[in-house]
């Protein structure tokens, strides 16, 4: 069985270290960038089965990062999960629920978000777009 590919956008070295251990114990290949352009180009090079994604990145947001893959069509249905510091509800008021339109699956909030939860997460949002590719 081929590993699963996560493309993991997470700013913070350390943390995003932790999450692409906990991940690769479960069996998934992981991509971990820390920028959007970065994203983009590794998405490119080896198409992602789910994105796992901070909001908050340098230079170009997490939602701008979204926008722009979600422009080509080879990626406008893989799952996407925002795993932020920014608390949802935050979120959502400024955002005006793009969450929807961007195809995000889950919105985790990082501070009560446990790695079995993200974990739980990633492979829930995968068994469903598996169901629905078979369909």
């Amino acid at each position: 069985m081929i590993a699963k590919v996560v493309l993991l956008v997470e700013p913070d070295k350390v943390l995003g270290s932790v999450y692409a251990s906990a991940l690769r114990v479960k069996g998934y290949y992981v991509c971990h960038v820390m920028t959007a352009q970065e994203a983009v180009i590794a998405a490119d090079e080896r198409c992602p089965d789910i994105v796992v994604c901070e909001i908050q990145l340098v230079r170009h947001s997490g939602i701008e990062f979204l926008y722009e893959f979600r422009s080509y069509t080879d990626w406008q249905t893989i799952p996407v999960i925002i795993l932020s510091s920014v608390p949802a509800m935050e979120f959502d008021n400024s955002r005006n629920g793009l969450q929807d339109h961007l195809g995000v699956r889950k919105y985790l909030y990082k501070p009560s978000t446990s790695l079995v939860l993200l974990l739980r997460t990633i492979e829930d949002s995968l068994s469903v777009n598996n169901v629905a590719a078979q369909d």
